[in-house]
């Protein structure tokens, strides 16, 4: 069975350089790891215009899909180990798709799908979407309110902004109470509604992901901005 899990890492100012060249090698070495189907680097930001402005360079993250009888191997391995060492706090969960619309690098990762096992259970949200380059100012502009709404919603533990590069390539990570606060956000918020209705008609995107997983184990805290 295949599992989801999603790693951020924090780290001090004088790792950043060890940062960025570790998103150069380990892209390749997670995708040789055995057990891996996918596997994504991300750099991370406050998401609240997903502009450069955004980005925090004290945080960095990975979502891989792997089989579950490598996951242990993969939390021992050199990449993880490598960034665990340099790290000043570390955040990783283990996901179970619920539901998965879109595609991600012109495939969907997360389609091995099965129901909520857990009604109580914690659920984890990620949006991504590949922006097209003459909409970026426009795309911008109608992201404050969302962000305003997403950050101000009950059952909202923590949400943070992701991306694979500083423009064009953007999405959320976030963690909600239930699948009720979240699915509360998805279709009653004022902003997110306008949101959608403006990607349908503007068409922001070329390529667009949302996927929700059931919290299967979590490990350390995540936080709108990183430890400095």
């Amino acid at each position: 069975m295949q599992r989801t899990v999603a790693y951020f890492f924090s780290i001090p100012r004088k790792s950043i350089p060890f940062a960025f060249a570790s998103m150069a090698i380990d892209r390749l070495r997670t995708r040789l790891f055995t057990g891996i189907s996918f596997s994504k680097l991300l750099g991370t930001g406050t998401g609240k215009t997903f502009t450069p402005s955004d980005a925090d360079l004290t945080r960095w993250g990975m979502v891989v899909v792997v089989d579950e009888n490598q996951i242990a191997a993969f939390d021992q391995s050199p990449i993880v180990k490598n960034w665990r060492k340099r790290s000043t706090s570390e955040f990783c969960a283990v996901l179970a798709p619920l539901s998965s619309h879109g595609l991600w690098a012109k495939k969907n990762p997360f389609d091995f799908t099965s129901p909520l096992s857990h009604p109580d259970a914690q659920i984890a949200a990620i949006t991504r979407a590949r922006i097209k380059w003459n909409k970026n100012f426009t795309f911008w502009g109608a992201v404050p309110p969302v962000v305003t709404d997403l950050h101000n919603s009950p059952g909202l533990i923590a949400a943070i902004g992701i991306g694979e590069a500083p423009i064009g390539l953007q999405g959320t990570f976030s963690l909600w109470q239930s699948a009720s606060a979240l699915r509360d956000f998805a279709y009653k918020g004022k902003a997110h509604q306008v949101a959608i209705a403006q990607t349908e008609s503007i068409g922001w995107y070329s390529e667009e992901l949302f996927a929700r997983f059931e919290v299967l184990e979590l490990r350390g805290q995540i936080t709108a901005t990183a430890g400095k």
